[in-house]
């Protein structure tokens, strides 16, 4: 049995395109017997599931969910409580378990991590960490008082080195983090595989979206959460300017939900933008397909990665406006030549570059193309997730000097 442990996975009938359920339908179509066990408590929409046993009946893999007292807001003392007490649960639940050939673990959270870790030493079974965010980094980048948090966060950096010097494999989500993994362990090997999406169930989707646009509008869209990372107010604004300039045709779809929602429905009054919610997967990419540019808008020190959003903006074949100070992302917009970089929080230099992508569609849909080959390429899961498979699979079969 190969134990998936993703803290906050998508549970079955929940909207997403987790990475985890993935890896687990291909390790089981190759013949493994895979579980994943998760938390009771939804974080997006934070309040506690329930699954009909008919969901459950249809997955190829077992699913586990175990208790969490939850919380209300993502950074409160509260959320520390529920994730250690999903800790305790999970040290719990993994004492009972038999014949586990493997565990595999999506960090965060760090609790999650360190039950896995000591448990996997405990057994002496293989111990893969897949990467999805960089705690405690991510916290110092939103908490007040830095110089004092910094110290204030020294035993989760602890515990965080301790998960990744225990780890006989690291994947990560993109390569900085990857990076931030093999630091503590000199030895250590790992690779990145972006979280990516299935491009034959995206493809699938847009013929079957049946979404109406005027031929002669122009739709920019950001796909997200709607919080203190993403600076989607500056979309907004240069939409207002744009908007007031005479550009009629725009409009800007936002499809994603968060706690700015309200505070961002204040700011567009008399502003061509739509807010659509957090949509099903399939009537996400049926919008994305009809949009014309994509917006990536990551505050200033926010975390850097290559994430879903990104994926999907690629799958779409749209060009993307980045203000991400990663230097991983800005690269691969220009190796393919499928967006503009921007300075993070110049709203000249955006406006800017949505007036270029509009003015020269000859441009607009080269980036297109290009942005398509990069989803190809880069972000196709039934490409890119082999290689964890096999990785996986050479693990558990001790096969470790072929893996590198």
């Amino acid at each position: 049995m190969i134990i998936i442990i993703d803290h906050y996975s998508q549970a079955p009938g929940e909207k997403g395109n987790n990475r985890f359920l993935f890896i687990a339908d291909m390790l089981c179509t190759q013949g493994h017997e895979v579980e994943i066990v998760t938390s009771n408590f939804s974080h997006i929409r934070k309040k506690h599931r329930k699954i009909e046993n008919s969901e459950l009946q249809k997955l190829k893999y077992k699913y586990t969910m175990l208790h969490e007292p939850g919380y209300k807001k993502n950074i409160s003392l509260t959320r520390i409580y529920s994730h250690f007490i999903f800790g305790e649960n999970l040290k719990k639940y993994l004492s009972l378990r038999e014949n586990v050939e493997c565990i595999y673990i999506s960090v965060p959270s760090l609790d999650v991590g360190k039950v896995a870790a000591n448990y996997s030493k405990t057994k002496g079974i293989p111990f893969i960490v897949d990467i999805q965010d960089i705690w405690p980094e991510a916290f110092e980048l939103v908490l007040p008082l830095k110089s004092i948090t910094k110290y204030l966060l020294v035993p989760l950096y602890f515990m965080a080195n301790h998960i990744y010097r225990s780890a006989d494999y690291i994947f990560a989500v993109s390569e900085t983090y990857l990076q931030r993994g093999l630091r503590v362990k000199s030895s250590a090997r790992g690779s990145y595989v972006y979280l990516g999406t299935d491009l034959d169930l995206f493809d699938n989707a847009v013929k079957e979206s049946n979404i109406y646009k005027n031929d002669d509008e122009i739709w920019i869209v950001y796909v997200g959460t709607l919080g203190a990372s993403y600076n989607i107010e500056l979309v907004i604004n240069a939409i207002k300017a744009l908007f007031k300039l005479g550009r009629l045709n725009i409009r800007l779809k936002i499809l994603g939900d968060g706690p700015d929602l309200n505070y961002l429905k204040s700011i567009s009054r008399n502003t061509p933008v739509d807010f659509l919610g957090r949509l099903d997967y399939k009537e996400m990419v049926g919008y994305l397909a009809k949009c014309d540019i994509a917006v990536n808008v990551i505050v200033k020190n926010a975390a850097q990665s290559i994430i879903n959003k990104h994926a999907d903006y690629a799958a779409a074949g749209l060009p993307i406006i980045s203000t991400q100070e990663s230097s991983e992302y800005k690269n691969l917009l220009k190796k393919y030549n499928c967006g503009i970089n921007c300075e993070v929080d110049d709203i000249n230099s955006f406006i800017k570059a949505i007036e270029f992508l509009i003015d020269n569609s000859v441009v607009r849909i080269e980036m297109g193309s290009n942005s398509r080959k990069m989803a190809e390429e880069l972000f196709n899961r039934r490409n890119t997730n082999k290689e964890i498979i096999d990785i996986v699979e050479r693990i558990i079969k001790n096969e470790n000097n072929n893996i590198w």
